[in-house]
């Protein structure tokens, strides 16, 4: 992922339509510098692929095993 910072003011001259779209497509982060020095940045929303179906038991008991040590 590639990282730019912009000014509010840069911002501004930018339709925010585009911008959007130029992070998702290029898959980047924009972070936007406001006047004050705090900064807000724009990603696109990462999604995790589904963890695998594992096939397995847990032995009964099994609490007491860990919790009822001396």
């Amino acid at each position: 992922m590639t990282n730019q910072t912009l000014t509010l003011e840069e911002l501004k001259q930018q339709p925010v339509e585009k911008m959007l779209m130029d992070i998702v497509k290029q898959h980047m982060i924009v972070t936007i510098r406001l006047p004050g020095g705090e900064e807000v940045a724009i990603e696109p929303k990462s999604y995790l692929k589904p963890l695998p179906a594992l096939r397995g038991y847990i032995p009964k008991g099994w609490k007491d095993a860990i919790y009822n040590q001396s």
